[in-house]
């Protein structure tokens, strides 16, 4: 059970009274302007003033943290009117939701990532969206229950009541999906997005798995235990107390039967069982190999603390079972099917769940294995050390010898990536800051004015220790916390131990690593500020419409004007001019006046691609270009030009080049101010 730290109401005072008084002067343990522009060059303003920053002795795991709020910002598409939404692909795909690139599946891990962002915006525009009917059902989802953990820790309760209707109505929709008869949500695996697995695979006979092989699966059953529970809770919060009992009510009923029907006592795990009937398998039948997807109740917290289900961790740590050498395998080895490759887009292999790594199923594991360790009496054989051992092997995945860059899925002898697919590259299927910050930070985000921090580190002396660390500038209840462990005080030279912050004053100390729970008032959030691109194409042909100097490609023009930006070598995006003109321009008919105050330029540099040396905003007037501001640009990174708001039809950059270079142009954007 969680341990409470007594007396809490009797040192709340203390703690109010301390908020109260002035900040205690001190350093930065953290030089935040260094770090940004090491991992982020001529972008690092975006980030410096956004991101919570984080320092460890692992400088493998600080490498991955950064890359990872890269990917985060690179899957960030500005809609203009619509604000931001998380993408899962950086290159669209065939099953996305047109025009918008947005996919279902992958919500939770955006809501999970975005919730530590100190810029509101992001995350909200995104919930917004999705809730105001981007949430197509293309695939199974936990949104409901990731909106709520995004409420414990920015405490925002108007942004969570805010969607309750449709979190119900959604949730309703699901019943085509339920067999009432059993009591339990079935699935067929595709659209859990975990195409080829067991059940469909051997519903085939083998012979494929793409599509078929429905199941009562644990994956959609604690998706839905988890949605209905947080309706419930956020249902309370509004203060609709029979809402909130007729949830509790269906996420009790769908958690007991799975417990009671998906347990598989021959395989110790958590299984599926066959919806489908056919020559091949039969209904209510289980399948006959253990499957990553059998951990998926503890990462919604959905399991009892009892030692007969913690005993399905030793597959977890079973070379012979789910234990492979580079990573997860999502089915054990003695799977007949193991790594049998169905599926191929011309030479290269194709996504499948019978044994490849997926970072999307890893990150879910290690959320389960945090609760195992963080408020479970019997974890089973799982240990804090078994935690960071396999939190340190998803990092390694992260790489490709030095460079940064996470895909799709791996091969579990090798690590190698599988999917060679340009569609694969820096692929937002998964998560790790929010796995950094709950547990080895060990930030446990809750419902009241409490703090709890509770770092998921081996003691010193363990190979897989680490001697210090430090995170600062995270978000919680409006305030900015701070955790720092130093275990022998010498890195940072302000005493052995643990120490927690919140808007620069000492809250708690301990010498050892463990649980600290302390009182922290909470303070309304920093108002969001929002700014509108105006240039923004959705659908390619309509307004607003882009031209160019050289290379008027319909589809390149698009590029520079699509919402998405990033800095990727190997993912080349935008408008790339021509060689051999030395003035270059770039320009956008927005197809009715519209205001704008501010023009942000994304430019690339690459082999044989250059950034202007100079830019030169212009607005279009009685059949004139007419200059605004002349700036100069910078190399990967946003080139900003503000200045008086301007009503035009047109705007325009015209760039000086360098002789025998282009130019790249990542993103045009044409921002009007929004109060």
């Amino acid at each position: 059970m969680r341990p409470q730290v007594a007396c809490i109401a009797a040192i709340a005072a203390v703690i109010a009274a301390a908020f109260s008084a002035p900040a205690t002067a001190q350093p930065p343990a953290t030089d935040v302007h260094r770090i940004a522009v090491e991992h982020f060059g001529n972008d690092a303003p975006w980030y410096e003033s956004r991101i919570p920053f984080f320092e460890s002795a692992d400088p493998r795991i600080d490498a991955v943290y950064y890359y990872r709020w890269s990917v985060f910002r690179a899957h960030q598409r500005d809609l203009g009117d619509l604000g931001y939404i998380t993408t899962e692909f950086a290159d669209d795909v065939g099953w996305q939701r047109e025009p918008y690139a947005s996919l279902n599946d992958a919500s939770g891990f955006h809501i999970a990532e975005g919730r530590w962002l100190n810029d509101r915006r992001y995350t909200g525009d995104y919930i917004d969206f999705m809730y105001r009917g981007g949430n197509d059902r293309h695939f199974t989802d936990y949104m409901a229950d990731s909106v709520w953990q995004r409420y414990l820790v920015d405490g925002d309760r108007d942004a969570v009541i805010r969607h309750l209707p449709v979190m119900q109505h959604i949730y309703g929709l699901w019943d085509d999906h339920y067999d009432f008869a059993k009591g339990l949500y079935f699935i067929e695996p595709l659209l859990d997005a975990t195409e080829y697995t067991v059940s469909s695979i051997d519903a085939s006979g083998g012979q494929d798995g793409f599509r078929g092989g429905d199941a009562f699966r644990p994956s959609i059953n604690s998706y839905m235990a988890a949605n209905a529970l947080a309706i419930s809770r956020i249902a309370a919060l509004k203060g609709d107390k029979a809402l909130s009992d007729e949830f509790a009510g269906r996420a009790q009923a769908v958690k007991d039967r799975m417990l009671a029907a998906l347990w598989n006592p021959a395989l110790g795990h958590f299984t599926d069982r066959y919806k489908v009937d056919n020559e091949h398998v039969h209904y209510w039948d289980p399948i006959r190999a253990r499957e990553l997807v059998g951990y998926l109740p503890w990462t919604f917290d959905l399991v009892p603390d009892d030692a007969r289900y913690a005993q399905s961790w030793a597959h977890l740590l079973d070379p012979a079972s789910l234990a492979g050498p580079a990573g997860m395998r999502t089915v054990e080895a003695s799977y007949p099917h193991y790594m049998r490759q169905y599926r191929y887009l011309g030479d290269a292999r194709e996504c499948q769940w019978n044994g490849p790594v997926w970072p999307y199923q890893t990150t879910q594991v290690l959320m389960a294995l945090a609760n195992m360790l963080d408020h479970h009496d019997h974890p089973g054989p799982v240990t804090r050390s078994d935690y960071m051992r396999l939190l340190r092997q998803y990092t390694s995945l992260h790489f490709q010898g030095d460079r940064l860059d996470l895909e799709e899925d791996y091969d579990p002898q090798t690590g190698k990536p599988i999917v060679g697919l340009e569609r694969s590259h820096h692929y937002f299927h998964s998560g790790y800051i929010d796995l950094i910050m709950t547990g080895l930070v060990g930030i446990r985000p809750r419902a009241d004015d409490v703090l709890e921090v509770n770092p998921l580190l081996p003691d010193a002396g363990d190979a897989q220790a680490l001697p210090w660390f430090r995170a600062q500038d995270i978000p919680y209840h409006g305030h900015k916390i701070a955790v720092t462990w130093d275990a022998d005080g010498s890195h940072y030279g302000k005493g052995a131990g643990l120490r927690v912050e919140a808007d620069g004053r000492l809250l708690a100390t301990r010498r050892d690593l463990g649980r600290l729970t302390m009182p922290l008032p909470r303070r309304a959030n920093a108002p969001v500020t929002r700014e509108i691109d105006r240039a923004v194409q959705l659908v390619r042909g309509q307004f607003p419409i882009a031209s160019a100097s050289s290379n008027n490609d319909a589809e390149a023009l698009h590029d520079a004007i699509d919402g998405r930006l990033w800095f990727y070598p190997e993912l080349p995006n935008g408008w790339t001019s021509s060689t051999g003109l030395a003035e270059q321009w770039f320009a956008v008919d927005f197809g009715r006046p519209v205001r704008i105050a501010a023009v942000e330029l994304a430019f690339q540099q690459g082999a044989n691609i250059d950034t202007p040396s100079r830019v030169v905003v212009e607005y279009w007037d009685n059949g004139h270009w007419v200059p605004l501001k002349a700036a100069r640009p910078v190399s990967n990174g946003i080139t900003r030009v503000d200045f008086d708001e301007t009503q035009a039809s047109r705007l325009r950059i015209s760039m000086r080049v360098a002789r025998g270079h282009s130019v790249r142009l990542g993103e045009f954007k044409a921002l009007e101010r929004v109060d």
